[in-house]
């Protein structure tokens, strides 16, 4: 007997520590569900348009070298997910992504019918909040699947 139903589990990964914190929850209700982890990465380009919107992708002559860096980085935290999930005796589908970050998580999330999204934060207050944005936040607000944040404990550097 099952107690938890999750078929589809969407984990939203940057590669970061915080991150990891939350693929460990992700791979461990997989393993007790049997559902399928949905490992997805988002290259985020939303950093390459300046405020007066001059500036365009294919006009920056780095744009080449710096796409490929973000993502053989994002390879690489979805292969970090599908190792994990391999141990485990896990399915793991992987998905790399490009665009806003938040716009294409809940995206992907609502067309392929995800269960449930699972993801990490530094959960940052005041200032760095407003200031850095969150991923997380803005996915907690507007997806309508169900998401799981797993927490960091925030310490400022000095």
């Amino acid at each position: 007997m099952k107690i938890i139903d999750y078929k589809k589990i969407m984990i939203a990964t940057d590669g970061s520590d915080c991150s990891r914190l939350a693929i460990d929850k992700g791979i461990e209700l997989g393993r007790l569900s049997g559902g399928t982890v949905y490992a997805v990465h988002v290259i985020s380009t939303a950093y390459l348009f300046p405020m007066d919107g001059y500036y365009f992708m294919g006009m920056n002559p780095y744009w080449e070298s710096i796409h490929e860096a973000l993502k053989n980085q994002g390879k690489q935290a979805l292969d970090y997910i599908r190792g994990l999930g391999k141990v485990k005796g896990i399915n793991v589908e992987s998905i790399l992504l490009e665009g806003n970050p938040s716009e294409e998580l809940i995206k992907y999330a609502d067309q392929e019918k995800m269960d449930i999204v699972i993801m990490g934060t530094l959960g940052k207050i005041g200032l760095n909040r407003m200031l850095i944005g969150s991923v997380a936040g803005n996915l907690v607000r507007h997806s309508t699947v169900p998401v799981m944040v797993v927490s960091k404990k925030y310490e400022p550097q000095d």
